[in-house]
């Protein structure tokens, strides 16, 4: 029987993500801390580190991407089915093969697709998130030279149990007056394909304007591009620039990347 959690304490988030903001939770922490007892919306909500790190009592939680908001939504229900699940190249493409016969069949939103997410995510390449036009999961294995798979949720199901999960654009989102938003896009670069939809500049200004209506606490990060400062400076934003780990980059290398956190009613 798994434990229950202690109050405040919750675990390590279980999927793997490029650009996940578990090293950023220092920095969010203090923060949080002056409004603790709202409600913690998250546009972007990616792996769940934020939410997982700062332990607010409720979160809602949205990401465009709908996969990881099915495993989250089927984890709450009490996911209790498992799938084989193995650290081999053939087994995984056969994996992800199947996953995608599911999306192209309009049926990624049941448990199993909700499990062959979570085994491809495990086990594919550096925890990249990535489809092609068609919806596909297109990420290469990892090549790990071990992978540890969970088979019991519990402990997240525990963690999730305050918390609302949904997908969709982050404008569709009903936010009350003292929600504490934080918002992390995709990076404003070129590439941009982490769901079947791009998310191009356009999109950046929108974000933009949309957070800058809401009345209660805002804080966003992303790489601090020239047009991203600008940007938010020009609307009111205190901008902070923040070294942070570059898990991906072109060459291979694991090198730093510069990104800003910018804040508004805080």
């Amino acid at each position: 029987m798994t434990p229950a959690l202690e109050p405040n304490v919750l675990p390590n988030p279980l999927l793997k993500w490029a650009g996940g903001k578990r090293w950023f939770v220092p920095t969010l922490a203090p923060i949080w801390k002056k409004f603790s007892g709202s409600r913690i919306v998250e546009p972007f909500c990616g792996g769940l580190a934020v939410s997982l790190g700062l332990a607010p009592r409720y979160s809602l939680l949205n990401d465009l991407n709908p996969h990881p908001v099915n495993l989250y939504q089927w984890i709450q229900r009490g996911l209790t089915e498992n799938i084989e699940m193995k650290n081999d190249e053939s087994f995984y493409y056969a994996t992800r093969e199947r996953f995608n016969a599911l999306v192209s069949a309009h049926q990624a939103d049941g448990v199993e697709s909700a499990l062959l997410f979570y085994y491809l995510n495990r086990s594919g390449y550096n925890g990249l998130c990535r489809f092609n036009s068609k919806g596909h999961f297109n990420v290469p294995f990892g090549k790990y030279r071990s992978i540890r798979y969970l088979t019991d949720f519990e402990v997240y199901r525990q963690a999730f149990s305050n918390w609302r999960f949904i997908t969709g654009d982050f404008e569709e989102i009903q936010l009350e007056s003292d929600d504490f938003v934080y918002a992390d896009p995709p990076y404003d670069v070129e590439f941009t394909r982490y769901a079947a939809q791009d998310f191009g500049w356009d999109d950046q200004v929108r974000l933009a304007h949309w957070l800058t209506y809401h009345s209660g606490p805002v804080l966003l990060s992303n790489q601090a591009t020239p047009r991203i400062l600008a940007l938010y400076e020009k609307l009111g934003y205190t901008t902070q620039l923040l070294s942070a780990p570059r898990m991906i980059s072109c060459n291979g290398n694991r090198d730093r990347a510069t990104e800003v956190l910018a804040t508004r009613n805080i």
